[in-house]
């Protein structure tokens, strides 16, 4: 079942990191600024709170598709994890290799201290496997670490449903407030899937409550934990992230919308994964010619801006044709580990 609600919050959340990533990353941000200083600096401030609502989605599909499946057995849940892992990895790889390429255009043209460094073979292994935040390496890209959060939050939500069976329901909403009331408060955490369960397990509870006929009740239940830890804690994530999630609880991500804007929004809800892989090597690559040829002028460079928007959508409209589709039929065609 297609929910354009769902693709709705993708494709605004997908548009508003691009802007935040070009509100933060100069320097045709900084030659703007003179000219919209409160539109800059909201972006770069604000603009990163677009990761909850990815985060809730998240959650709530993976809910979702994990709950229609019956067999929970240990083999089933290897191979989902697997499936999960190939579904990001594989298009993240062809990522990398355009990264690399756009950071030595950049390098060449105008090296900001935004541009990656060369990359070593260990480094290049660590994003492969997504463990480049454990280990301490450098991110190649913006956006990056996110890959890797997702793949632990859907790989920790599957050992959930294995481990609990018809307790699923408590134990994510356990965790999630454990997430909430403890990982979430500490920085140092935010390279595991545990600091961003608190939203995640949020989106999964709101496919819950969406599905039955206690959806005020649960979603009241979680307003109440969320509430309570914003008051000893508030962190305006957090608030995005719930704000999320009772929409999809109250709506199942089906609220209507006019005819005319379901193609678009199907369309940029669908590259929102491939556009958010490729947008920052695109906008490196706008920012240093802006910033060697054009490098003071605010008008030029608000044009700039614009331009790294477009073409981040084409290369994002590209990959997904090129890369990610094909890669997703040819998992469902590759054999799965035992």
């Amino acid at each position: 079942m297609h929910l354009p609600f769902i693709d709705l919050l993708r494709a605004l959340a997908a548009q508003l990191i691009v802007l935040h990533h070009l509100a933060v990353y100069g320097p045709m941000s900084d030659a703007v600024r003179e000219l919209a200083p409160a539109l800059i600096d909201g972006l770069a401030r604000h603009g990163r709170l677009a990761v909850q609502v990815f985060l809730v989605v998240g959650g709530f599909l993976a809910a979702r598709a994990l709950a229609a499946r019956r067999s929970r057995t240990s083999g089933q849940s290897l191979k989902l994890v697997w499936l999960r892992y190939g579904r990001l990895a594989i298009p993240l790889a062809a990522a990398l290799v355009l990264a690399l390429a756009c950071a030595a255009v950049a390098r060449a043209w105008f090296p900001q201290p935004s541009t990656p460094a060369p990359a070593s073979l260990a480094q290049l292994a660590a994003h492969l496997f997504l463990l480049q935040d454990l280990l301490g390496f450098e991110a190649l890209s913006a956006g990056v670490w996110y890959v890797a959060i997702d793949f632990q939050l859907h790989a920790l939500l599957i050992i959930l449903f294995w481990l609990s069976g018809r307790w699923t329901m408590a134990l994510v909403a356990a965790l999630a407030a454990v997430s909430l009331f403890h990982f979430n408060r500490l920085p140092a955490w935010d390279a595991w899937g545990l600091y961003f369960f608190a939203a995640y397990g949020m989106g999964a509870l709101a496919f819950w409550a969406a599905a039955s006929r206690r959806a005020p009740g649960i979603l009241a239940l979680m307003g109440g934990v969320v509430i309570l830890a914003l008051a000893l804690d508030f962190r305006s994530r957090i608030a995005v992230a719930f704000a999320t999630a009772v929409l999809l609880g109250l709506t199942f991500g089906r609220l209507p919308l006019p005819f005319a804007a379901k193609r678009p929004l199907n369309f940029l809800g669908g590259i929102s994964y491939s556009l958010f892989l490729v947008h920052y090597p695109v906008c490196l690559v706008v920012n240093a010619a802006f910033g060697r040829w054009w490098p003071a002028d605010p008008a030029i460079n608000a044009i700039g801006l614009l331009l790294a928007w477009g073409l981040s959508l084409l290369a994002g409209a590209l990959f997904h044709r090129l890369v990610e589709i094909p890669a997703g039929r040819w998992l469902a065609r590759a054999p799965r580990p035992v």
